[in-house]
């Protein structure tokens, strides 16, 4: 394999074991998503050195207007709607964000448009649907965008129109659990934001404790492009955002 720096992998073949010499198997197919998929994560784990920088956000706020703002509008508004919102703020405040290394990995292509890739959990495997201009787009409207366009890809999957473009991705397991994890780039993007599921923790506030809603935040990012230092920055500049959730929706 040859990665985009120019070197080459050479890996042991893979072992070949008769599983059912040790006792009744099965034999699934994977989906042609799935097998896409594989391909696609093991390219982007063997040729980008990754690291993945660890942040909470204080929501407790945010909790607060989403419920407020979903009574006004009638509709379901999630945090991933605001988690967008934020994401696109801070690919505007730091632009190497919002950049892809050139296929020889010479040359940083710096968007001056603010896509966001959301990770959607289908039945025949992960896929990502891309929202445009989401700088452009109030929290509300992102909201419904989001739920159309992950049901039409739980329903019947998206066309690849709606899977290009994004200038970086944001892989929620909110829903379902978990308090960390590392979550692969998605080339050719250089950085990829995982969110697990918002916790109450006590914090000292002056002389008193006080109770926040805080949620993990775990962004990967490229080390060619990106350094510690900036990615502490962002993943902070992200979290303050969250943590103000009014000037998410002026």
């Amino acid at each position: 394999m040859k990665s985009s720096s120019g070197f080459h992998v050479d890996l042991p073949p893979w072992p070949e074991v008769d599983f059912a010499a040790f006792g009744e198997t099965e034999t699934l197919p994977l989906s042609r998503i799935q097998k896409l998929t594989a391909g696609y994560l093991s390219r982007n784990w063997l040729a980008i050195p990754q690291v993945t920088h660890h942040d909470e956000a204080d929501i407790t706020s945010l909790d607060a207007c989403r419920a407020q703002l979903a009574e006004q509008c009638g509709s379901r508004v999630t945090p991933l709607a605001f988690i967008v919102k934020a994401l696109a703020q801070g690919l505007r405040e730091f632009p190497r964000f919002n950049a892809s290394l050139d296929a020889d990995g010479q040359n940083l292509i710096v968007k001056k448009y603010f896509h966001i890739g959301i990770a959607v959990d289908t039945p025949s495997g992960l896929l990502v649907a891309v929202i445009r201009d989401c700088d452009k787009k109030s929290v509300v409207e992102l909201a419904g965008e989001i739920h159309s366009i992950s049901a039409r890809a739980r329903e019947k999957g998206l066309p690849m129109s709606d899977m290009v473009g994004g200038c970086m991705t944001i892989s929620s397991l909110g829903n379902i659990g978990g308090t960390a994890f590392s979550p692969i780039i998605n080339a050719p993007e250089v950085a990829i934001l995982g969110v697990t599921k918002a916790q109450w923790k006590p914090c000292r506030n002056d002389n008193a404790i006080d109770w926040r809603l805080m949620l993990p935040l775990a962004l990967t990012y490229d080390h060619r492009v990106i350094n510690g230092a900036d990615a502490a920055r962002f993943a902070v500049f992200v979290a303050d955002v969250l943590g103000r959730p009014q000037s998410l929706i002026e």
